[in-house]
């Protein structure tokens, strides 16, 4: 039975602190609708205390921001879209067009079709996050997206030059130096300088993520998306230092970042939390790293393996981290996960900065009814139909008229019997008061 050394109230989507922000995005994203750029211009200077003449880089600007970087770290953000790259396109080639014939000349398809223009959210705010860059931008490029407009915010009144090259060098077509809800509403709506998109993709702080479930509807959002989560499983093989460093290393996101522990070794449970309390003092980033492991982080023992995966699989956590004797078993024992990390060599950190796997993962319970963000999201799968068989139509016909009567659809009924009536010889009174008794030629 599951027992817990640390615990922590679980978040969810509907507590008091998100339904203030959503009252607070509502107000911005209708100020938006109703006064377009005088409007973005406004909230970006109230939160970011940014107004450029324009929000929107030019070629020229961009070439200057991206000289201004070692060339170490131009080198890093290509062998990192890369690996993103790589691996979407490896995707990519996955997902086949097909066409069957189901009856005598009755063939049917789908095709998959690029979005025409996304929207790419970047973070920051408080530091350069050039990985999501390659996780927006690189996959939609991968996926054949045509237009792909790029927001992030300055970074405490300069421009990210990090950000800017990432978004540049994975094939961006704008690049704006804006942030927040303001950016968000700005791609999804359009303004008088901005041509809206059809889909945001990104993640973002809660105003981002809610700016996008309230425009959710008239775009197409990647996935709703909460605080970063991380949860390792454990056995007793697994190393209690490398599992502290871990839990924090996502801690860090936010203080309001869920880590935990689930394992079948009290001792390597207790162990994980005084070492825990050890590193933290150290931390660059205790400001994030403490209240989120105080306030967000648990340690949980269960009894053997087999509840190990029963409990680890009910978190539905962002991230899973697999320390276990045998890793692999988790690709059959759970279902509910954004992505798994199988083994210690491996961790979410490589995953959010480097591996090629995406990072746009679903938070809060969603990865119980969708996984994250990958080269699929950008592309619509649509179907289409043809019939060149007289006999077939005929026969569909039939079936349709007699189907649709069933359900009072009198208008598709006839629909089916024209076919049947043209194709087969069948009679209906309804056509020949129309049309006369005689079957047409």
């Amino acid at each position: 039975m599951a027992r817990h050394l640390k615990s922590a109230t679980p978040k969810t989507f509907n507590d008091e602190a998100q339904r203030t922000v959503a009252e607070r995005v509502s107000a911005i994203i209708s100020d938006i609708r109703r006064r377009g750029d005088a409007a973005v211009r406004d909230y970006s200077d109230k939160f970011d205390g940014w107004t450029p003449e324009s929000f929107r880089l030019t070629p020229a600007e961009i070439d200057d921001i991206v000289a201004t970087l070692p060339a170490q770290v131009i080198e890093d953000i290509a062998f990192v879209q890369a690996q993103v790259r790589g691996f979407a396109e490896a995707q990519r080639a996955s997902m086949q067009d097909i066409e069957v014939e189901t009856l005598p000349g009755v063939r049917l398809g789908h095709r998959h079709v690029p979005i025409d223009a996304v929207g790419a959210y970047i973070p920051g705010g408080r530091y350069p996050l050039t990985a999501s860059a390659h996780m927006t931008i690189v996959t939609a490029k991968a996926a054949g997206v045509q237009r792909v407009v790029a927001c992030t915010p300055p970074i405490r009144g300069e421009i990210p030059a990090a950000t800017v090259a990432a978004m540049h060098m994975a094939g961006a077509d704008e690049i704006h130096i804006l942030g927040g809800v303001q950016a968000v509403a700005a791609m999804a709506l359009g303004t008088e300088t901005m041509t809206p998109v059809n889909l945001i993709a990104g993640p973002g702080n809660a105003y981002v993520a809610e700016a996008k479930r309230e425009l959710f509807g008239e775009v197409g959002i990647d996935l709703f998306a909460g605080p970063t989560e991380i949860l390792v499983v454990a056995d007793e093989t697994a190393d209690a230092f490398t599992t502290a460093v871990d839990l924090l290393s996502q801690a860090e996101h936010g203080p309001d970042s869920p880590a935990v522990l689930v394992t079948t070794s009290e001792a390597l449970g207790s162990e994980v939390i005084r070492l825990v309390e050890e590193i933290l003092p150290g931390m660059s980033t205790k400001d994030f790293a403490e209240p989120a492991w105080r306030d967000h982080g648990q340690v949980v023992v269960v009894d053997d393996i087999e509840e190990l995966w029963q409990v680890a699989d009910s978190y539905a956590s962002e991230h899973v981290q697999v320390f276990t004797a045998e890793p692999r078993d988790a690709l059959e024992k759970m279902s509910n996960y954004g992505a798994l990390f199988l083994g210690e060599e491996t961790c979410v950190s490589y995953g959010d900065k480097v591996i090629g796997t995406n990072h746009v993962l679903p938070t809060l319970g969603a990865a119980r009814y969708t996984g994250g963000l990958w080269v699929g999201k950008y592309l619509k799968t649509v179907t289409y139909q043809q019939i060149s068989d007289t006999a077939s139509s005929a026969e569909l016909g039939r079936v349709c008229g007699r189907a649709a009567r069933v359900e009072l659809f009198e208008g598709h009924a006839r629909s089916g019997d024209v076919r049947a009536w043209r194709h087969g010889g069948e009679s209906f009174p309804w056509i020949e008061e129309v049309v006369g008794a005689a079957q047409p030629s």
